[in-house]
């Protein structure tokens, strides 16, 4: 399936758009920018409605 662009919402990256896989079976997605965590990563991924919604950030250690 081809990727299609989505709006994160919350976040280091409130507001920004990224291509996404709609076919992923576990949707998510871990970009490093704007991260609390050096070398950490931001978690996004969609709410019930389909929204992609930031759900923290996470420490390279804990990945």
């Amino acid at each position: 399936m081809d990727e299609v662009e989505v709006e994160l919402h919350g976040g280091p990256l409130d507001g920004e758009r990224v291509p996404v896989d709609p076919g992923d079976p576990e949707p998510g997605l871990p970009l490093a920018e704007g991260c609390a965590f050096p070398g950490g990563r931001s978690w996004y991924e969609p709410d019930e409605s389909g929204r992609w919604t930031w759900r923290g950030d996470i420490p390279w250690e804990a990945m």
